[in-house]
């Protein structure tokens, strides 16, 4: 699993890139009460709001990690978008192919992302 600073986690499966929020993320939002997810079949740039997220404490969105198109949603969350407090890593938003692989070469391993977060 990859990192980025805006506590997304990206896993790269034979080239589809699954993302998600950190479980650090996760607390610091508070109870996730609303998501909404991308459209399949959208192509994004990296640094493009992707996902909205509401919680009881603010509203937050996810930023495309990579240049890529949506190729799968994690519907389980509009209807149950408290998956997400129960496990961060498990409750992933979407599924993209990327045509930036090499830039997740860049981006934080766990040990990295643990030094992160303890800063």
């Amino acid at each position: 699993m990859k990192y980025t600073e805006d506590h997304e986690w990206l896993e790269d499966t034979d080239g589809v890139v699954t993302v998600g929020i950190t479980g650090h993320a996760a607390t610091q939002l508070g109870d996730v009460v609303f998501v909404e997810l991308p459209d399949v079949g959208r192509t994004v740039t990296k640094g493009e709001e992707i996902v909205v997220i509401e919680s009881v404490k603010a509203a937050s969105d996810i930023l495309a990690p990579l240049d890529g198109e949506i190729v799968e949603v994690n519907e389980a969350l509009s209807d149950n978008p408290g998956l997400v407090n129960e496990d961060a890593e498990a409750a992933w938003f979407f599924r993209m192919t990327t045509t930036t692989p090499e830039e997740m070469g860049d981006m934080m391993d766990e040990d990295a992302y643990a030094e992160f977060v303890a800063d």
